[in-house]
């Protein structure tokens, strides 16, 4: 299984970008795909998840710094997952992280869920 994640770039402050991720390979269904933000010297933050199981179904995600301002969007059908990022601000820097959990096909045992992630993009806000 692969993530591309697409979309990072430079942005000006109050500015905005949309990322795209897509997983790829024997997956079954999806379970929820979002995304983690990344600093150097820092830990892997949520910025925004989405699910598609249970009595959760869609149910959408936030961390604090991202509410209002961020929206994560699902195509489950086609494995993707998107982040349309309004008024960013330059603590929104840092490599975002296509995160993934999938019901996946192990040879010799079925399907089974698992975690996924992408290579990562970068998005850097400064004026």
């Amino acid at each position: 299984v692969q993530l591309q994640a697409s979309g990072g770039g430079s942005v000006q402050p109050g500015g905005s970008l949309r990322l795209s991720c897509v997983a790829s390979g024997s997956i079954f269904s999806v379970n929820g795909m979002g995304w983690y933000r990344q600093n150097p010297g820092q830990k892997r933050d949520l910025v925004a998840m989405v699910t598609a199981t249970g009595t959760n179904s869609g149910a959408e995600k936030y961390g604090d710094s991202v509410k209002g301002r961020f929206t994560v969007s699902r195509d489950f059908d086609n494995h993707m997952v998107f982040l349309q990022m309004h008024d960013l601000k330059p603590e929104d820097t840092g490599v975002y992280y296509c995160y993934a959990d999938l019901e996946v096909l192990v040879s010799g045992t079925g399907w089974v869920p698992s975690e996924h992630w992408g290579q990562g993009t970068q998005v850097t806000v400064s004026s």
